[in-house]
């Protein structure tokens, strides 16, 4: 893999994670308060939407705890000897 290869890779993978999982949650958030006014009435709800915007929510949710449970992978494994992913050990 050259130096270039591995630069894009990491640009690709802070552009989703930097600015996609936000993205999602503002469209979850969008999506959420449909048929709320800026004034605060509130106009027909689309149940469909509001899930919708829920299912984001707990997608964001779970990319943040793997996100996490990666990065302390080896700490967890080392104090409670548990493997969390079955690969990434040394």
């Amino acid at each position: 893999m050259s130096v270039v290869e591995s630069i894009f890779r990491v640009f690709l993978i802070g552009l989703i994670f930097g600015a996609g999982l936000p993205a999602l949650f503002a469209l979850g958030l969008r999506l959420w308060a449909n048929g709320y006014n800026a004034d605060g009435t509130v106009t027909s709800h689309n149940p469909a939407l509001k899930a919708l915007g829920a299912v984001l929510f707990v997608f964001v949710s779970l990319a943040i705890i793997v996100g996490i449970l990666w990065i302390t992978r080896q700490t967890i494994y080392y104090h409670f000897d548990v493997k969390i992913f079955p690969f990434g050990y040394k």
